[in-house]
Parts: C-alpha cells; sequence; structure tokens
C-alpha cells in the first residue's frame, strides 16, 4: 500500500537534511552519465529509471521525465516522457512515494538514445546544479510540495497534448519547480510557478486560434 514518501515528513527537518546530503555526494547529472554508460543494457525501460533513481526521490523523477522535451528531441519523446509525468505529478500533489503502472513502466529506449538525450541534458544540469542553493524554505515544505505537485499534474497534461510547440515552456517550468524541491531552493520553484502559468496562457492562446482557425475553414468551404 503507497504510503507518505520517505523524503517528506514525518520525519521532519533533519530527515530532510541528511536526504539532502546524500544525494548531493553525487550530482543527478553525474547518475545520469553512469546509467547511460552502462554497456550491460541494450534497453532501459521507464521502470529500470525509477529502481535506479528512486532514492533521490520524486522531484528527481520529475525533472528526468520533464527536461528532455525543454530542448527538440526524436518524435514520439513527449509521449514517452509525459505519461510518467502525470503519474509522478498527481503522486506528488497526494504525498504519495513514486509508483508507476507496468504499461507505463516497460516503455523503453535504447541506451543509445538514451546516451545522446543524456549528452545533450548534461550540461545544463550541472549548470543548474551549481547555481541552486537552500533558500525561501516556506515554498518547498511538505505542504507547498503538494500544491507545486497539483501545478506540474496540469503542467504535465499541457506537455503530453500534440500542440504545436506546446511542451518546450511547460516543461520547462517543471524543470524549475523539479530543482526547486530537489535542492530546497524556493526562488526557483516561484520562478517555475511563474513560467508555468505564462506557458498556459500561452498554449490556451495557441488552442484558441487553432480553433478559430478550424471553424473559418469549415464555416468557408461548407457556407
Amino acid at each position: 500500500m503507497p504510503e507518505h514518501d520517505a523524503s517528506s515528513p514525518p520525519d521532519g527537518d533533519g530527515g530532510r537534511r541528511g536526504e539532502s546530503r546524500r544525494e548531493r555526494k553525487k550530482p543527478l547529472s553525474e547518475v545520469l552519465t553512469t546509467i547511460a554508460g552502462d554497456e550491460t543494457r541494450e534497453y532501459i525501460a521507464v521502470g529500470d529509471l525509477l529502481a535506479l533513481l528512486g532514492g533521490r526521490g520524486r522531484a528527481a523523477l520529475i525533472l528526468l521525465f520533464a527536461l528532455p522535451n525543454v530542448l527538440p528531441t526524436p518524435p514520439g519523446t513527449s509521449g514517452i516522457l509525459g505519461l510518467p509525468l502525470l503519474y509522478l505529478s498527481f503522486q506528488m500533489m497526494l504525498g504519495r512515494v513514486p509508483w508507476l503502472p507496468r504499461f507505463i513502466g516497460e516503455r523503453s529506449m535504447s541506451r543509445y538514445s538514451f546516451a545522446q538525450l543524456v549528452e545533450r541534458i548534461s550540461p545544463v544540469l550541472s549548470r543548474a546544479e551549481r547555481l541552486l542553493k537552500p533558500r525561501w524554505s516556506v515554498f518547498v515544505g511538505y505542504g507547498a510540495e503538494r500544491v507545486l505537485g497539483a501545478v506540474c499534474l496540469v503542467l504535465a497534461a499541457v506537455l503530453v497534448l500534440p500542440i504545436p510547440l506546446g511542451n518546450m515552456l511547460p516543461a520547462f517550468a517543471i524543470c524549475l519547480i523539479a530543482l526547486g524541491v530537489l535542492e530546497r531552493d524556493g526562488v526557483w520553484v516561484l520562478s517555475g510557478v511563474v513560467i508555468g502559468v505564462v506557458s498556459l496562457v500561452i498554449v490556451a492562446g495557441v488552442v484558441y486560434a487553432l480553433i478559430k482557425s478550424a471553424v473559418f475553414v469549415v464555416m468557408n468551404a461548407f457556407g
């Protein structure tokens, strides 16, 4: 039965600080590079990543699935990574441990394709890791995380929709939120929320324009 995430209360701030220290022994960018370089794996499934990164908590997993969508990626990438984002964000909103159903967990890509993604992601992630620091902790507390989970859930829903260029800005907002939660940086969290709101406004405008154009075409075709 799913329980509250081990990285969340009731362990208290001491538990959070202990987890942060453990995670920082090896940066996430280095962990991803190690996974990508594992030549014993021909394919890497979503479930494998959950097992390999589970100790880093929900935020690291959400970041992993969102970050590839910020950059131009092979067609179908958002479909593979978008569904795990929906599930993980929903669980974050509920304060539950990371879990994915089998039909998502068994989705995979070749190690070569994963290595290509990591090669593009790692420089950006490494720079971000140097800028992050614990601050404005009120915006990354346990209660705040559940609100942020709801925000990420809405953004993830937009990300998986087939809207032209509609996935990059929501994915970027999710990344900022996830990085902020991972490193307890409230500044990054707030920046992610603001960009997320902006992305929703832009996507809504694009959808409205598409619908209006479709109605115009239909009316002129049958009018």
